[in-house]
């Protein structure tokens, strides 16, 4: 009733300062507001606007977007100070559907979901824009997933690929090295041709200013855009900057190259839109989620693929992140987003707790591209790896009961030790996938099945220098073979790192 009696005084206020002789013809569709709550401002009087269409508070100089058009009313959040906004403010429409810029000059850059930059490099000198909602390609314009994106980190890379055009779930609860795994895969790219995309969200500015910081120490901010929607910014910016971050990445897809786009994290995302829904007054459904909350992020995933070559051959890869809460991978966002995704990897306190570093559980962990995406050299060693490991966990909670074992079983879980090792990995240190495939190679070979479980680490290491040093011609072999070429690794090749591999155990740590 209150805002019928609202809208009721703006027409008469309206009708009291009408000056017919003073009044010019003119197309302008303007309102005004008639309450502001939370961020959202309840306007009247734009008849004629368009879903997702930028408005303008003149007043302030700060900009909304319609999101909620009712037959009496239009409800706008506000991208910016929402203080700001009074009662009976003038509303415009600027005939503009919501759209951000997007080109290569904003790689490096770190800027708001509305593309304006956060950081101190000037301006941004770029004159294209692009909606930031779109229809996801259709299936006569994506071919199959089925080459590589490299992240370095050894788990990953060779228990569940991630190919180009992929959308691979990272999901865990908070403090398991879900950023991290982001992180590593978007250093591992420096001097190659896959374009990053960071997109924050939620996340503190201080954490953001870290990140960019480390991204520059080791040369990856060059071909990295940051997206970020801080904690303090409005829910608007929160629920804008996925589909911005997005829109800059479709630029790059089309274009003919290759992007990378990491969304941190969705969880904070559903919040915002939760947050958003309940002001404007939509119907709540199970968790105070709007019934259209599966639809937020399928919409946004699905714009993730490859393109086949009558399109440019581009493609966009997304890593979207979920925060659980105590390992609860059965809840409603977490459910909704695996569904959508074409994998996921998942992160376990526990084993993070006990030092496996990226703590990666391979029973739940999967990535539905496979082998696929993996290089033809990687699938030959790896090809037992999974299975391996998940034999030796079931053996070693077996043995914890104390059981005498035969020398079979106790073989098999000294190795499955082994392996567990050469898989952890340190944090801002991702590895050549040719070193990935010898240590590999080395350990499913049981070269390392006499060396201490507590040297292993060390005995890597010195493994990819003594290699580097020695045998060099053969580590540049490998990776041609199989990286460039595109070829399995020969047998006389296996049989030189054989030994190589035979000559190194000799001077080897112990």
């Amino acid at each position: 009733m209150a805002i019928a009696d609202e809208i009721t005084r703006v027409i008469r206020d309206r009708i009291a300062t009408f000056d017919g002789a003073a009044t010019e013809a003119a197309m302008v569709s303007v309102g005004t507001v008639i309450e502001v709550a939370d961020g959202i401002a309840r306007v009247y009087g734009l008849s004629g606007v368009r879903y997702l269409e930028l408005v303008e508070f003149p007043r302030t100089g700060l900009m909304g977007m319609a999101f909620n058009l009712e037959e009496d009313s239009v409800a706008v959040p506000i991208l910016g100070d929402y203080t700001q906004i009074h009662e009976d403010d003038e509303v415009r429409t600027t005939g503009r559907i919501i759209e951000v810029p997007v080109g290569d000059a904003l790689i490096g850059r770190v800027v708001n979901p509305l593309g304006q930059p956060l950081d101190d490099a000037g301006p941004i000198n770029t004159t294209k824009f692009r909606p930031v909602e779109r229809v996801a390609p259709g299936v006569i314009t994506r071919q199959s997933v089925n080459s590589p994106v490299q992240t370095g980190l050894k788990a990953i890379d060779s228990l569940i690929p991630i190919g180009r055009g992929q959308r691979e779930l990272i999901i865990g609860d908070r403090q398991t090295g879900k950023t991290a795994v982001a992180l590593d895969t978007i250093i591992n790219q420096k001097g190659k041709d896959l374009v990053c995309i960071y997109v924050s969200i939620g996340q503190k500015n201080f954490q953001v200013a870290r990140m960019r910081e480390i991204l520059k120490q080791y040369g990856a901010i060059d071909h990295t855009i940051i997206v970020h929607a801080g904690a303090e910014d409005p829910a608007p910016l929160k629920y804008l900057a996925p589909y911005a971050g997005c829109a800059m990445g479709e630029e790059i897809m089309e274009s003919g190259r290759d992007a990378l786009i990491v969304y941190d994290d969705l969880s904070k995302h559903a919040n915002a839109y939760r947050n958003m829904s309940l002001i404007i007054r939509r119907p709540p459904g199970r968790e105070a989620y709007p019934g259209d909350v599966f639809y937020l992020h399928s919409r946004l995933l699905e714009r993730a693929a490859r393109l086949n070559q009558d399109y440019g051959g581009g493609s966009l890869t997304a890593l979207p992140i979920i925060e659980t809460q105590g390992n609860d991978v059965s809840a409603y966002i977490p459910t909704n987003v695996i569904s959508i995704t074409d994998g996921q990897i998942y992160l376990e306190p526990d084993l993070f707790n006990a030092g496996v570093r990226p703590a990666l559980n391979v029973g739940i962990s999967v990535s539905r591209v496979g082998t696929a995406a993996m290089v033809p050299g990687m699938k030959q060693v790896s090809g037992t790896l999974k299975l391996d490991l998940a034999q030796f966990r079931e053996l070693a909670a077996f043995a914890q009961f104390g059981s005498d074992l035969d020398k079979a079983t106790k073989a098999r879980i000294d190795r499955g030790l082994r392996q567990q090792e050469i898989l952890k990995q340190k944090q801002y240190a991702p590895m050549p996938v040719e070193h990935q495939i010898m240590i590999i190679y080395a350990a499913s070979k049981g070269a390392l099945d006499d060396v201490p479980v507590e040297t292993v680490p060390e005995w890597e290491a010195q493994f990819h220098q003594y290699m580097d040093a020695n045998y060099a011609e053969l580590v540049k072999g490998i990776y041609d073979t199989t990286v460039v070429n595109k070829q399995k690794i020969p047998d006389e090749m296996f049989a030189q790192l054989d030994a190589a591999i035979a000559e190194y155990k000799k001077t080897a740590p112990r």
